[in-house]
């Protein structure tokens, strides 16, 4: 596997990635059971963001000065590409968090130890699948068109069932959870599990609180599965592929809780990541014939997602201007 990664870019890599996580770890600490504001979210994602564009800038600086100008600027900007397309495809997995903790009525101060968890398996997976992925793009190059005809698809699912909502009632993992552990009926706090006296002995059951973490754990190797192939279509160098992969992850429990109140204003944002998946499968499916520069990818994945937020903003303007008359109209 080629790479721009050297020992000592890892380490950095690492060590950045070890202080962010322990910055994180902290703050779940100092404020458990503690409402996270939207002003208090809006600013911790501002850090991550910039702490992701400084990585980048850092990127730039050591490249430009070990390899030369025209490498520094193309791994820059497959980064930030990857970086925006990562980003772009983990506010689904947000909201699929989002009807998680609604589904089984956990509340906001409740729902922070689960999301330290859920970014912790994300990066645990997504940095075996890179791995795994970049190999097998290393080995087989044929790979690359099974991960195009697989995005091609997916983008087409998920405009399809864009405005489905799933059965969670009848959700497979949780009954099979349910069938082979004991889950209690009520939230115990932030645990997961509990002992309770039965028949004379303490018996260990798990709450409703561990079924959200498990699902949240499944919904992120899903996701993982989905975007894990698409980052491919912008860069095959493992260092690009894992490091954009991972500072877009780290912002995720930020940014859930800026959009934990906004979560039905982005109502056509699905079909904006289904356009996204659709292009970059396509791109990956004429990666021998047609060259499509990162920069190009960048300004289409930008313009896609940009507009899905601006019509989305739109759409739910004018549902808000309609309600009360037709309100009115109802009296």
């Amino acid at each position: 596997m080629e790479t721009i990664g050297t020992v000592w870019m890892w380490a950095g890599f690492a060590a950045i990635i070890a202080a962010m996580l322990a910055v994180d770890l902290l703050m779940l600490c100092r404020g458990k059971q503690r409402r996270v504001s939207p002003r208090e979210a809006a600013a911790w994602s501002a850090v991550w963001v910039g702490v992701s564009f400084l990585f980048a800038a850092a990127l730039w600086w050591y490249l430009d000065g070990a390899a030369g100008r025209e490498i520094a600027n193309a791994k820059t900007l497959e980064f930030v590409t990857g970086y925006l397309i990562e980003k772009s495809l983990a506010i689904d997995n947000v909201f699929v968090w989002l009807m998680l903790f609604s589904f089984f009525v956990v509340p906001l101060e409740l729902q922070k130890r689960v999301l330290v968890f859920g970014v912790l398996g994300a990066i645990v997976m997504r940095t075996v699948m890179i791995f795994a992925g970049a190999w097998l793009v290393a080995e087989f190059h044929w790979i690359l068109y099974v991960f195009g005809a697989f995005l091609l698809f997916t983008g087409i699912k998920m405009w399809r069932f864009a405005e489905a909502k799933p059965d969670l009632a009848n959700n497979p993992v949780i009954r099979w959870v349910r069938r082979r552990i004991r889950v209690s009926d009520a939230l115990e706090g932030e645990k997961f599990f509990v002992l309770r006296k039965q028949d004379g002995r303490l018996v260990r059951y798990a709450t409703p609180l561990f079924l959200v973490l498990v699902l949240v754990e499944f919904s992120d190797l899903v996701f993982a599965v989905d975007s894990i192939p698409a980052i491919f279509a912008i860069s095959t160098d493992p260092f690009i592929v894992l490091t954009s992969n991972v500072f877009a992850i780290l912002g995720l429990r930020a940014m859930y809780f800026l959009l934990a109140d906004m979560g039905e204003r982005f109502s056509l944002l699905k079909y904006g990541l289904a356009l996204v998946l659709g292009f970059i499968g396509a791109k990956m499916l004429l990666i021998d014939l047609v060259k499509i520069p990162a920069v190009v990818s960048l300004g289409v994945v930008a313009a896609i997602i940009t507009a899905a937020i601006v019509l989305s903003l739109r759409r739910d303007a004018r549902n808000h201007r309609a309600a009360p008359l037709a309100d009115a109209g109802n009296a």
